[in-house]
C-alpha cells in the first residue's frame, strides 16, 4: 500500500481527479485500473474523469495528456480537462504557453493564472454529416472525441430525466457503436450564443460541462445555419458556467481550422490517498 497525491480540480464543473505521473511513473494500465475507484462519488475523491500529466511521449510537446472517462474507458481528447491540465502543469513547472499531445493530436494551450483562464487551440475538424437514429436528426462531428448534435427547444433542455433516457439510447445504438457517442442537446438562444446539455459516454450521465461537446455544437450551429460568417466566435452556455468557441470555417475543404476553447479552470483542493 502507498500514498498516492492528487488534485482536485474543474472546469465549467466538470471535475477531474489530477495526477502528475512523471516521478510516479504508473502504467497505463494501473492508471486504468485506479480511476474508477478515484473518480468514485461514494468511495473515492469524486470526478467525472482522471487526468494524468505525463512526460512527453512524442516530438514537438512539453507533455502528454492522458485522459480517462470516469469507468477508466479512453475517452479520446476532453476539452475542459485539457485546460484544467493546462493550468495545472502551468503550476508544475511548464510555462504559460504549452503544447501538449494526446494520442496522436497535438494541442496549443495559453494560460492566464491570474484570471484562471485558459485557451486551447485545437487541431482542424471536418465539418460535421447529418445522420438519423430512429427517425431523429443528428448532425455528427470528431472534435478530438466523437458527438452527435440534436437541436432543442430550451424547455427540452431543462427535462433532464428525459435527456438522460435519450442520451443513454442514443449513446448506446447500434449505428454509433462503437465506440458510441456523446450526445449533445442545443437550444439556439441568438445568432452567436446556444446553450448546450450533454450527455457523456462513459460518466454514463449528463454533466455540468463538456468542452469538445461545446465545439462540436458551436460549429454544428455555425454549418448548420443558413447564412453564416467564416469566421464565427460562440457563446456556450452550460450548467456549470460559460465557454467561448472561436473558429474560422474553409468552405473549398469543408474544414474548421482555428479552433479555439476558452474558459474557466480552478484548482478545488488536494490530498493523499491509500492505494
Amino acid at each position: 500500500m502507498s500514498l498516492l497525491k492528487f488534485y482536485k480540480m474543474e472546469g465549467a464543473g466538470n471535475d477531474f481527479v489530477v495526477l502528475d505521473n512523471r516521478e510516479m511513473g504508473l502504467s497505463l494500465d494501473e492508471i486504468i485500473s485506479i480511476t474508477p475507484r478515484l473518480t468514485d462519488r461514494k468511495f473515492g475523491v469524486g470526478a467525472d474523469g482522471l487526468l494524468v500529466l505525463e512526460r512527453a511521449q512524442i516530438e514537438g510537446v512539453d507533455y502528454t495528456m492522458i485522459y480517462r472517462n470516469a469507468d477508466g474507458s479512453n475517452a479520446g481528447m476532453c476539452g475542459n480537462g485539457s485546460r484544467c491540465l493546462a493550468l495545472f502543469a502551468a503550476h508544475h513547472g511548464f510555462g504559460n504557453s504549452q503544447k501538449f499531445n494526446v494520442h496522436d493530436a497535438i494541442y496549443q494551450a495559453d494560460v492566464d493564472k491570474i484570471e484562471h483562464s485558459v485557451s486551447v487551440l485545437f487541431p482542424d475538424v471536418k465539418a460535421p454529416e447529418w445522420i438519423e437514429i430512429d427517425g431523429k436528426k443528428f448532425l455528427q462531428i470528431y472534435t478530438g472525441t466523437e458527438h452527435v448534435v440534436t437541436f432543442e427547444q430550451k424547455e427540452m433542455l431543462l427535462q433532464e430525466d428525459q435527456l438522460v433516457l435519450l442520451g443513454r439510447e442514443t449513446r448506446e445504438h447500434p449505428a454509433l457503436n462503437p465506440p458510441g457517442s456523446n450526445v449533445n442537446f442545443v437550444c439556439i438562444d441568438s445568432e452567436n450564443t446556444i446553450s448546450l446539455q450533454t450527455y457523456e459516454r462513459g460518466v454514463e450521465n449528463l454533466t455540468l460541462a463538456c468542452g469538445t461537446g461545446a465545439m462540436a455544437s458551436a460549429i454544428s450551429t455555425h454549418y448548420n445555419a443558413e447564412d453564416f460568417v467564416l469566421d464565427s466566435e460562440f457563446t456556450v452556455e452550460v450548467k456549470g458556467g460559460t465557454l467561448k468557441v472561436s473558429f474560422i470555417y474553409d468552405s473549398d475543404t469543408q474544414t474548421y481550422t482555428n479552433l479555439k476553447l476558452i474558459g474557466p479552470a480552478n484548482f478545488v483542493f488536494e490530498g493523499s490517498l491509500k492505494i
